[in-house]
């Protein structure tokens, strides 16, 4: 199972083709491997979502949001959704990414070296047989 329809998979490829000016620049930061060799990938659909673009072996989602963003509920209940399934989110702003591309691309490389737990250590509450949540209580 895919865990997406036909319909979400026309949908990215529709917007493959039709990507606006600030999803042009930051895809011509990740493409190719350009980014300290990390293979992302655009449109891609997760479960009912469509990502701009996700770099699946971290499980990290970069977004660029227009004006249409601004109070948007619907991206504050997507970005729960994917984040309960183990993606990280990082949203810039159309205009940030025009204006500032090397400061876009210094923050998704900063979150590409920092480690983000998998969903179960997440949710996972510590494990005293592995020697967790004992604080400084050293035997």
């Amino acid at each position: 199972m895919t865990g997406y329809t036909y319909q979400t998979l026309k949908r990215a490829q529709t917007l493959r083709r039709d990507m606006t000016e600030a999803e042009k620049c930051l895809w011509g930061m990740l493409r190719g491997r350009r980014l300290m060799g990390a293979k992302f990938r655009r449109q891609q659909p997760i479960g009912p979502f469509i990502a701009d673009f996700v770099y699946q072996e971290i499980r990290l989602i970069v977004e660029a949001d227009g004006s249409q963003h601004a109070e948007s509920t619907s991206d504050v209940d997507r970005t729960k959704y994917l984040e309960s399934i183990g993606y990280r989110v990082l949203r810039f702003w159309n205009n940030d990414i025009l204006t500032n591309p090397s400061g876009v691309f210094d923050v998704i490389a900063s979150a590409m070296t920092t480690p983000h737990p998998p969903t179960a250590a997440r949710r996972a509450p510590p494990s005293p047989a592995r020697g967790e949540g004992f604080g400084d209580l050293h035997v």
